[in-house]
């Protein structure tokens, strides 16, 4: 069975005081339904991580069929971490290709900047596994990529100059997308001598805390873009229970999964938006997911291979270090960037890209998502 993207729709991201998060999620939701058509929707998904602990709010589902006008309808709140918006988008799919539901709307959102770092960096900590002897020891999400940074550097020769380039290559091309929550040009300079964070992480290395929407309708209708494959794998969630630090298991399967699916691999993919929570994640995960062979992603970047107008282009949007990481839109968020690009519209525009993958991460590699999609036209 064919599935289809049929609309899209999002917010900026950002601080948005006067926001609230019903709002944002309504305001994406309406732009999808829109761009849509109007269709009949049948079940909502909505991808949340916090909402509950930081936000007091839950029941999103059936907030936003109510406020939509939607009726009786199924719905569901899905939460995985940082992948939630990925597997709602999953889980919307697996239930259209059951054939309960023909069309469904999948949203995801998070409201994060109207607490303190502290409050959020404690509500975060909850995609860790809490009762391991690494996080009693003091182990935070920053200080496991940072270990993951150090390792690398160890083994390949890369150094901190190359989460810098991940760092500017995004921000780049963030500034040329409306709707990303850092526009603002930058230097390697400026990144170089940003606040470290965890050794090696400096400030620019470290995605933002973020407020954002975003939403997309999937169907058994024909539109212009065509959900190839859709994947999900689980992962090692202590990091002493990892084989190989320099590979993100959950994402390496996850990506195999898909790549079988759909038929292709990665060397057929022309555009890519990778779950760049850390600098050094989006190499790892360029790796992890084929792009380059282990230990060589740095190397593309100091080619320029994965910039908009190279040939592995990675995070046209400006990825969550510049585009913004509202936890539960950023899965979905990755579609909205991913459906322009196959359209043509696209801030960074790929030259007539036809095959697109979009990587969405939970935790510290407890989760991952990969889904292709495909222009039709």
């Amino acid at each position: 069975m064919d599935m289809y993207v049929n609309g899209i729709g999002m917010t900026p991201f950002g601080k948005f005081p006067d926001k609230t998060l019903k709002g944002m999620l309504l305001e994406a939701a309406e732009e999808a339904i829109q761009d849509a058509g109007h269709p009949k929707i049948d079940a909502v998904f909505v991808g949340n991580f916090m909402s509950g602990s930081v936000y007091n709010q839950e029941i999103l589902g059936a907030i936003m069929a109510n406020d939509l006008g939607l009726g009786a309808i199924p719905t569901m709140k899905v939460e995985g971490a940082c992948a939630s918006g990925g597997i709602a988008l999953r889980q919307a799919y697996i239930s259209v290709l059951s054939g309960e539901y023909d069309t469904v709307l999948v949203a995801g959102a998070e409201k994060m900047k109207h607490i303190s770092t502290v409050e959020v960096t404690k509500a975060i900590n909850a995609a860790m596994d809490n009762e391991s002897n690494e996080k009693h020891a003091g182990l935070t999400f920053p200080g496991f990529f940072a270990t993951i940074a150090n390792r690398y550097f160890y083994e390949t020769g890369a150094t901190k100059e190359h989460l810098a380039k991940v760092a500017l290559k995004n921000r780049n091309h963030a500034i040329r997308n409306p709707l990303a929550q850092f526009r603002v040009e930058t230097s390697m300079e400026e990144i170089m001598a940003s606040r470290m964070i965890t050794d090696p992480l400096g400030l620019f290395d470290c995605s933002p805390t973020t407020d954002g929407a975003s939403a997309i309708i999937i169907s058994r209708t024909p539109s212009d873009v065509k959900i190839r494959a859709s994947a999900q794998s689980s992962g090692p969630t202590q990091m002493q229970n990892i084989d190989d630090l320099l590979t993100l298991e959950a994402v390496k399967t996850s990506g195999q999964l898909a790549y079988e699916k759909a038929g292709v691999g990665p060397e057929d993919i022309d555009v890519i938006e990778i779950h760049d929570c850390f600098s050094m994640t989006e190499i790892v995960s360029s790796e992890s997911l084929g792009f380059f062979k282990r230990g060589e992603g740095f190397m593309a970047l100091e080619e320029g291979r994965t910039t908009f107008t190279g040939d592995v282009p990675i995070n046209t949007s400006g990825g969550l270090l510049s585009k913004g990481h509202p936890i539960g839109a950023t899965g979905v968020a990755q579609i909205h960037q991913l459906v322009l690009q196959l359209r043509g519209k696209a801030p960074n525009q790929v030259e007539q890209p036809k095959l697109a993958l979009a990587q969405n991460l939970g935790g510290t590699g407890a989760y991952s998502t990969v889904h292709i999609l495909e222009r039709v036209n």
